[in-house]
Parts: structure tokens; sequence; C-alpha cells
């Protein structure tokens, strides 16, 4: 019995077979996980996104101006009307509740209720409507998170999802939007809570017929398969593996096998030592030839980013027959050749134009992309002297033969230098840190345009900014930002503000140096995914 299932299992028609097998059953398993997830994914994202919109919508029944006086039961006719607005918004929307809670954003440790409407009908839960005033504390860092970036308008809305959930409750969806005053700031927050039962009953007959469909697939496959790889392939290949067996033996001339097979690689195995040492011969030639290829290739791309880094201006003692300001700038690619450049020069004596910007793509078209748009804006720069108006023309000449789809984030500086007045236009860029002497860095937020080279015909703003003697700007692009270290965390924000800061009173030079170490520090060993442009300049 031992011989014999050893002789089942050692059968090259057994072990292909349950390969064939074992492969349905790991395609059957990876096609239902990947099916899970992508089902829940994409159904988690549609209601979030309905939600939201659930929620501006609800949103415009709050007066954001007398939050406040709710709490202090003043405008109780508005107070009561708005509270039955909301009850009816939440048996329309079909939804478990919508409330509104001011936070104490001290800590955004606890909040107070100001409305809170409850149709446990639509989910048939138990919840109890919060009274005015009814004061609690924030549940977790969750939701401290949340409140922050909405009170702080760092998000248009927050969402939470919660699948295990207390008694009384059942799965459910909740997104945050902000409630803002006649002055745009957040006084408040509106929050509803949607059932999800839809998606898990929606998932179980989704998951049965795909189970049904790959079982039925993989029976077809498993017959069709015995059939054709015993009479094409199994037969065919025992037939040789016994005439090399006999020939090793007998170490005598071969027998003809004739036609074994109508699949000419089969007829290819009879073929002699000689013919499989002129193949490996000819694989080494090939692999000989490929290499030679790569190593040009190389050397290419070395002349490439040679010529793109010759296209920028060099920081090293650029304007030194200038003493009222100094500028310095760099770029870090994140292959041999980038999509990020910066670029600085002097439109009269008084105009300094400064540019930063980051092209969508990476590698050599972003690189031609890139130098096409630095050509660009200095041509334009020179002619109007007008950061809004300079890619108002910048953005149609790039739309004119833009067939690749490609498209460039830039900021755009003009300052005039015996006034200090910064005048600058964002094209969907990062925003920049201005520096104030005797002061921090800061961040400063400004309105931003749609990229360039996307959409012909658009229009751009300006914004100016003042600047005194000692006063500092820094632009950067978002490979500083969003450097990961092998945590997978970013830089970010905070980290690029703090740095700033710890250099404030540094050169343009140093402040620039000094911020590339601490991103070195930061990153260690983890491979560089974005290319890393930063421009600084001080009055001086």
């Amino acid at each position: 019995m031992k011989k014999f299932f050893k002789k089942i299992f050692s059968s090259i028609t057994v072990s292909v077979v349950g390969g064939i097998i074992g492969l349905i059953s790991i395609f059957g398993g990876v096609i239902g996980a990947i099916s899970y997830y992508s089902f829940e994914n994409a159904f988690k994202q549609e209601y979030a996104t309905a939600t939201f919109h659930m929620a501006r919508s609800s949103v415009l029944y709050v007066n954001g101006n007398h939050i406040d006086e709710y709490l202090s039961n003043q405008y109780v006719d508005e107070y009561n009307q708005t509270t039955e607005d909301l009850y009816f918004n939440c048996r329309a929307l079909n939804v478990s509740i919508i409330y509104v809670i001011k936070v104490d954003t001290t800590d955004y440790n606890s909040f107070t209720s100001v409305f809170n409407v409850v149709y446990n009908e639509v989910d048939n839960t138990s919840y109890k409507p919060w009274s005015l005033g009814y004061h609690q504390a924030t549940t977790n860092d969750e939701y401290k998170t949340k409140y922050k970036n909405l009170y702080e308008q760092k998000t248009e809305y927050e969402t939470l999802f919660r699948v295990k959930v207390a008694k009384g409750q059942h799965p459910h969806i909740t997104t945050l939007v902000p409630v803002k005053n006649s002055i745009g700031e957040v006084t408040s927050l509106l929050c509803i809570q949607r059932p999800i039962k839809e998606m898990r009953a929606a998932f179980a007959p989704y998951f049965l017929y795909i189970a049904i469909g790959v079982a039925s697939m993989g029976i077809l496959i498993i017959i069709v398969s015995i059939l054709f790889l015993r009479n094409a392939i199994i037969k065919p290949i025992l037939k040789v593996s016994k005439e090399t067996v006999r020939f090793s033996k007998e170490n005598t001339e071969a027998k003809k096998l004739g036609k074994i097979s109508r699949f000419e690689d089969f007829q290819n195995l009879a073929q002699s030592v000689d013919t499989m040492e002129e193949e490996m011969v000819s694989y080494i030639d090939n692999i000989t030839k490929i290499t030679a290829e790569k190593e040009k290739l190389g050397a290419e791309l070395t002349i490439a980013s040679q010529i793109q880094q010759s296209s920028l201006p060099n920081p090293e003692g650029a304007f030194k027959d200038r003493d009222d300001f100094e500028v310095y700038a760099s770029m870090d690619p994140a292959k041999e050749v980038g999509g990020d450049f910066y670029n600085f020069l002097l439109l009269d004596d008084d105009h300094l134009a400064l540019v930063i910007a980051d092209v969508s793509d990476k590698g050599v078209p972003a690189a031609l992309f890139m130098m096409v748009t630095n050509i660009l804006i200095s041509e334009r720069a020179k002619v109007f002297k007008n950061p809004a108006l300079v890619l108002d023309y910048v953005n149609n000449d790039l739309c004119e033969h833009n067939q690749n789809g490609m498209f460039v984030t830039i900021w755009l500086g003009i300052l005039e230098i015996s006034t200090g007045t910064l005048v600058t236009s964002n094209a969907g860029h990062e925003d920049p840190y201005v520096y104030r002497k005797g002061k921090y860095f800061e961040l400063i937020k400004e309105q931003h345009g749609f990229v360039l080279g996307a959409m012909k015909g658009l229009k751009y703003i300006n914004e100016e900014i003042k600047l005194n003697k000692g006063d500092k700007v820094f632009v950067y692009t978002d490979g500083l930002s969003e450097a990961n270290n092998e945590k997978k965390e970013q830089y970010s924000m905070n980290r690029i503000q703090n740095a700033l800061n710890r250099n404030k009173d540094k050169s343009p030079k140093e402040i620039l140096i000094n911020i590339q170490k601490d991103v070195s520090e930061f990153v260690k060993d983890s491979p560089q995914f974005d290319d890393l442009t930063m421009l600084c300049v001080e009055i001086k």
C-alpha cells in the first residue's frame, strides 16, 4: 500500500492536476478576499461621500452666528424652528441622528450639545436625544483629532465608521462638518449618524455569487485541464523522459522519437546537447547586449541630469553684487532627472522673480515639461511683471500642445526690492512660510488657482506680502512635507515649521542646508520617492 501511494504521488499526472487544483483554490481565495475588501472600501467611500452631502445640506438650516445665544436660551423661536427643520431633514434623509455640538477648543476634551434630533425608527435603535446645553467628555483621541482638523479648517469634513458598537446601537457611519458664522469662523460642528446595514445585507449575495462562480469555473478548468494535459502534454513528456533515461543508461545513439506531439516545444526536447549549447551561447550573447544597452542608457540619463541642472540658475554666489537681498535654492531629484524646478531672476534692477514648481510626473517626460514651463515663465515674467497675468499666459501656452495631459503646480512671486512688496500667485502649489525679523516662521495661507496645463482660459489672482528688512520667505515642493521614514511617517508641515524656526536667524543657504540635513536624519535609509526642492529669500 505504501508503494502504491508513493507511485501515485510521484506521478506527473497527479502532481500537475493536484497543482492546478491548488492554484485554483488559491485563486478563489484571493479573488474572494479582493472582492470583499474592494466591495467594502467602495461601499464605505460611497457612504462617506453621500453622507457628507447630507451633512452639508443640513448645515444650511443652522445659523452659525447664534450658537452661543442658543446655549444662553436666546432666539428661542429661531432655535425651535431649526430643531424642527433638522428633525424633518433627519426623517427625509433616513438617518439615525443629526446633532450640533460646540467643542471646547482649548484641548478638545469635551463638547456641549446645541441641537440633537433622533429618528430611531430608521435602524430600530434606542438613542435618546441630548438636551440643550448637555455637556460630555470627548469619547477618544480619534474624535479629538477630527474636531481639531475641522475647527482649524484643515479638512472639509471628517468621517468615522463604527462596525463594532455598544448595546443599543447598530453599525453606522458618522460624518462631521463645520458650522461657520458669517465671517467664515467655525463656531460648532454638525454631525450625521447614518446606519450601514445595507452594506452587510448587500455583501452576502455578492460574495455567494463570487463563490459559486469561482467554484464552477474551477471544476470546469480541472476537467478540461485533465483531458488536455493527459493527451497533449503528459504523454509526450513521459515518452521524452523514458528515452532520456534509456540514453543515459545505455549511452548509445538515441532512438528517433518521431512525432510525439503537435506542439513544437515538445519536438524541441528531442534535440541534441549541441543545439542546447548553441542556445546557451546565444542567450549569453543576448545578455551581454542587454547589459551594454543598459549601461548606455545610464550614461544618457547622466547627461540628461547634467543638462537639467545646468538649465537652473546656480545658487552659489548668485547676485554677489547685490547687498539688498539674498536668495538660495536647491533641487534633489528622486530619479536621475526630476520634475521639480526653481528659478530666480532679476527682471530689472528693482524686481526679482522667484519661482518654484512641481510637474505631475517623474523622469524624462517630467524633465522636458519642466524645462518648457521654466522657459515660458521666465520669458512671460520679463514682459508682464505681474504673477497672475504670467500664469494666465503660461497656462494657455502649456494647454496648447499638452497631448500627454501633464500639469504643473507653481508658486510665482515678484519682489519689488526697494519697497519689500512681494506679489504672489499660486497655481495649486504649497503655501509659503514667512519669517518676520525677531519673530518666527509662519505659514501664509494663500488662495490657490488651478494647476497649469490642465484647462485653458483660467484666470489667476495676485496676493501681496509686505516684507521688511531681515524678513525671509521660504517655499518648497511636496517632496519635503511628504518625505517618508522607515515607519512610513511623513516629515509633515509641523516638522518643516519647527526646522525653519530652529534656523530662523540663519542665512537662506544655511536654512536650506540644515533642513536638508534634518530631512536626511528623519528618512535615514528609506528610498526617496519624490523630488525635493526648496527656495529661500531674505530682504537685506
